[in-house]
């Protein structure tokens, strides 16, 4: 296993539509298992590979407490979607930023699994909202675009001056401490 790169908003490479996963191979076990170790590290409840700068179609939720919990889904696929929740929402590639988010209270998405096995899954709550989140990363999509157009503006100008490859923040690191 190994810890990714998580990359941040407001990077292109996010906006990346992912591919299908032809096949459930080692690669993708091995790529499983990274966004895992990636995710608990961050501390998250969720990655896709998007977020990873890997466009396949693969993401990983935990929403246990214990983190003892995960699911990985390949081709994951929303077939049904009901009711309506808000919650607040965060993001790895959106760090230090909370919003509220509307989203489906009930979903069921079929996928394979670490194994390439299709499966379905009926979810509530939580684990619901992380998958949806999560399945919008694999189609380019992000927590912040169901924002006002001024917040997100908001959230990327502090991102961008937060930034260690940002011009100013290279130019006060050049400086010295003050």
């Amino acid at each position: 296993m190994a810890l990714r790169r998580v990359l941040h908003y407001p990077d292109s490479r996010l906006r990346t539509q992912a591919k299908p996963v032809e096949t459930v191979d080692d690669d993708i076990r091995q790529l499983i298992d990274d966004l895992l170790e990636t995710m608990y590290e961050a501390p998250g409840i969720g990655l896709a590979a998007t977020q990873v700068n890997v466009h396949k179609r693969v993401l990983v939720v935990d929403v246990s407490e214990n983190h003892d919990q995960p699911h990985a889904f390949v081709n994951p696929v929303i077939e049904f979607a009901e009711g309506t929740q808000q919650r607040e929402e965060g993001c790895l590639s959106v760090p230090g930023f909370y919003e509220p988010v509307e989203r489906a209270e009930h979903i069921r998405v079929a996928a394979l699994d670490r194994a390439g096995k299709a499966f379905t899954l009926e979810a509530q709550g939580l684990l619901a909202v992380c998958i949806q989140h999560e399945c919008d990363h694999l189609d380019g999509k992000l927590f912040v675009d169901y924002l006002s157009s001024l917040k997100r503006q908001r959230i990327k100008k502090r991102l961008l001056k937060q930034s260690p490859d940002s011009p100013r923040r290279s130019a006060l690191a050049r400086a010295g401490p003050g």
